[in-house]
């Protein structure tokens, strides 16, 4: 009895250890776009476009876009200058934030006889995509797209999952069928963007996005990808331009900084930063990355007078909480 209680305790310990590790991985090493991520840190929408349930059905889906200020942002080691997505920042990607949940909201698929029609196939698929069932889902989203070619949304579907499946080529093929099928359709158009931009071909990631841009001028996901290609071809102030219109000349100033950090441009980055803090001067993010950054380029009389702001509206802050 003992030596059985031993060996439980050793499978539980073990269990425990395994499944912190696996917690361990999943927070401290976030999938996706290094560049995506940085913006859904801060709560906002970048990337490709979710991937929408029917309407009517239970489908469950978990979204997670928590703020966490600039902490992934600060982790680029030494890149230094302006460069093509490395091999790791694609590795990492995922095409869309879907999380597979089971519950008795789930929906499941249906049986399909040898009659079912491109649409129940499209159908299938999309339930398969949002549980994260990849290789249902392609198997069905091809199906629908053999028996209808027209038909843009399989086509869509099935290049975000090619892309969850790291099969990049064929993702864009498919995009590009989707929109070639459906020249204007905006959310096509910023996946098969976003695509290029994950893929290094940047000018061609700024066309299809300025196309979808005119198309859906408010669209914020598409006008954030958008900055960040054009980050990529060294037009900062149009990516800012694209920033602000997605969420406010606070945001966009922010996150033009942040992007000129990674590629080790800190004196262009200082600027954006001050043009923040003339917007918001009580913001502590960004005084304390004016404070690292004007230490790191040698300005210690500028560092110590931004670290003094920053202890009072530290101080501020903490009593309006305290209320």
């Amino acid at each position: 009895m003992r030596m059985r209680t031993l060996i439980a305790v050793f499978i539980a310990f073990v269990l425990t250890i395994g499944a912190s590790a696996v917690w361990t991985a999943s927070t401290t090493n976030p999938e996706g776009d290094a560049d995506a991520n940085m913006l859904e840190d801060s709560g906002l929408d970048a990337g490709d476009a979710p991937v929408e349930k029917k309407k009517g059905n239970k489908v469950a889906r978990v979204l997670a876009a928590p703020f966490k200020a600039f902490g992934r942002l600060f982790s680029r080691g030494d890149d230094k200058k302006i460069q093509a997505a490395t091999a790791e920042d694609v590795a990492k990607f995922e095409s869309v934030a879907v999380s597979r949940v089971e519950d008795s909201r789930t929906a499941s698929t249906k049986k399909l006889d040898a009659s079912a029609s491109a649409q129940e196939h499209l159908d299938n698929g999309r339930v398969n995509l949002l549980n994260g069932r990849l290789n249902e889902a392609i198997s069905e989203l091809s199906l629908a797209a053999s028996l209808d070619p027209k038909l843009a949304a399989a086509h869509s579907l099935l290049g975000v999952a090619y892309e969850k499946k790291g099969l990049v080529d064929r993702a864009k093929d498919s995009y590009e069928r989707a929109v070639d099928e459906e020249p204007k359709d905006a959310q096509a158009l910023n996946n098969l963007g976003f695509s290029l931009y994950q893929n290094g071909n940047y000018r061609a990631a700024v066309d299809r996005l300025k196309r979808a841009a005119k198309l859906a001028p408010n669209d914020d996901r598409i006008l954030n990808n958008l900055g960040l290609a054009l980050c990529r071809l060294g037009k900062f102030q149009d990516a800012f331009k694209h920033f602000a219109r997605a969420a406010g000349p606070l945001m966009g100033n922010l996150n033009t900084a942040r992007m000129l950090e990674r590629f080790g441009r800190d004196d262009d980055a200082i600027r954006y930063y001050e043009d923040a803090r003339r917007i918001d001067p009580s913001s502590t993010a960004v005084l304390k990355r004016l404070v690292d950054l004007y230490q790191r380029t040698g300005r210690p009389e500028q560092a110590q007078a931004v670290a003094e702001n920053l202890n009072r509206a530290t101080v501020a802050n903490a009593a309006t909480v305290g209320r």
